[in-house]
């Protein structure tokens, strides 16, 4: 039977993925921000701007180079201590679409390698539930890997099937998304901490964590916490600055490749390159930020009928209060 909850993830292929087949879909569709003829027809180019991303990142070149080389050790390593990744970065900095798009990547190179589409499963995705057991965590992973887990199964049990599963798939990559969601300063949460690091020792993965700035979060406090630290790397990922030249280069890129990807008929190439600064000075460089303004206004170009982005439209559209804040200036006292 398909759930209101499995047709909405079929129309955005781009929510974040809570099974394996949805992950799956995730991967073989083809991000709406590469080049190419696009679709026209109206409908179809208002959920095409509405699933926009944004696929390259400067923080993303770092993070999966970082990453690979902590796959290799892994890999190399026999022992149960892995290297793992942490991605931190405050709200609407683009954590979770780095994420999936290093397992987007990673999937596909595994799927080239082994020629294989059904009997890999080289990526699991996973968002902490709040307020998560550790019943509750690996039973998310089961519910990913469409595993039939019943109500009466402890916390042993499907950690066992799941790990056995995880390891039939050939699972290298496991990411967990909204990591800070966890207070190891309570029983609960530090129960939770210990389950995520008794699945890391007892699966041949790799470990990716990603959070709203994880450093200050509960979760790296304590003697649980200093020992994730020592066997986490972490990778920020802040708002882009707009400086130095190097920096305005590198904000100029991302606002191009979202212009070249606009399927607007009216749209002029560099338009929103143009205003570049003044698209800094809206979102404070928060890439999610960015993201948000831009598809906004894209639908609203075409439910006007304008076909094009103005500097007027942007002012006229509301971005996220954080997003605002930034922009507004300080207060006159």
């Amino acid at each position: 039977m398909v759930t209101a909850a499995d047709q909405e993830t079929d129309n955005n292929p781009y929510a974040s993925p809570t099974t394996w087949r949805e992950w799956t879909r995730f991967v073989d569709t083809e991000p709406p921000c590469l080049p190419g003829t696009g679709p026209w027809n109206a409908e179809e180019r208002l959920d095409y701007h509405s699933q926009f991303v944004i696929l390259s990142t400067p923080a993303m070149a770092k993070i999966s180079l970082t990453l690979r080389r902590l796959m290799i050790l892994n890999w190399r390593h026999n022992g149960t201590a892995r290297r793992g990744l942490l991605i931190s970065g405050p709200p609407t900095t683009g954590k979770t679409t780095t994420l999936q798009q290093l397992g987007r990547s990673f999937h596909l190179a595994d799927r080239a390698r082994h020629n294989s589409f059904d009997e890999r499963l080289p990526v699991a995705f996973l968002s902490v539930p709040p307020a998560a057991t550790p019943k509750m965590l690996v039973s998310e992973l089961a519910r990913f890997l469409d595993l039939p887990i019943g109500k009466t199964m402890n916390q042993a049990r499907i950690t066992d099937i799941v790990c056995g599963a995880l390891r039939d798939l050939s699972t290298q990559l496991v990411l967990v998304d909204d990591v800070h969601l966890l207070n190891t300063r309570t029983r609960i949460g530090a129960e939770t901490s210990d389950q995520m690091k008794h699945l890391s020792e007892r699966l041949p993965a790799t470990f990716v964590y990603a959070g709203v700035a994880i450093e200050a979060s509960p979760l790296l406090t304590g003697s649980r916490g200093a020992q994730l630290a020592g066997r986490f790397k972490m990778v920020r990922n802040p708002p882009l600055a707009y400086g130095s030249p190097t920096q305005r280069t590198a904000w100029e890129g991302l606002v191009r490749g979202m212009d070249q990807a606009l399927r607007l008929q009216a749209h002029r190439p560099d338009t929103l390159t143009r205003h570049a600064p003044y698209l800094h000075q809206r979102t404070g460089g928060r890439i999610g930020s960015l993201s948000a303004l831009v598809r906004e206004a894209a639908i609203a170009a075409i439910l006007d009928g304008s076909e094009k982005i103005t500097k007027r439209l942007l002012d006229d559209i509301d971005l996220d209060e954080l997003a605002e804040q930034a922009a507004r200036p300080p207060a006159q006292t």
